[in-house]
């Protein structure tokens, strides 16, 4: 019965000729920080390994996309014994309210911590409302 599945498992692999090679990564949670003040929400994701040129962050409706992409970094010539820094991707998904002004967002990454921040639009900002005598 294993020499069934070895030939399965071999088909599948030889079969799939069609687009790029696609490798199984693990795809992890980055841990956030979310911040609010009057005028903004400030969002600190940690994702080690992570640069500008690897981030894709889309917006779509009410959904804020963050995927971020890690290179596989094995020095030539060496073999990997242990590893405590796991391999893999990032991807976290927020929704968003109407109160964030969609225009302004705005994403910078600095070693490995993307800084998002979502300015909220001005008709959902606190006001004062001044009271008249009649």
């Amino acid at each position: 019965m294993s020499s069934a599945i070895a030939e399965r498992k071999k088909e599948e692999i030889s079969t799939n000729q069609i687009g790029e090679p696609v490798r199984n990564r693990r795809v992890f949670t980055p841990l956030a920080d979310i911040y609010e003040t009057k005028e903004h929400i400030l969002i600190l994701a940690d994702m080690p390994g992570v640069d500008e040129q690897s981030i894709d962050i889309t917006l779509e409706k009410n959904v804020l996309t963050i995927q971020g992409f890690t290179p596989s970094e094995m020095e030539a010539g060496l073999r990997l014994v242990h590893s405590e820094c796991p391999e893999g991707n990032y991807r976290r998904i927020f929704a968003l309210t109407e109160e964030i002004d969609r225009d302004g967002i705005e994403a910078t990454v600095k070693n490995g911590v993307l800084k998002l921040v979502l300015p909220k639009s001005p008709k959902s900002m606190a006001r004062k409302i001044t009271v008249k005598s009649e």
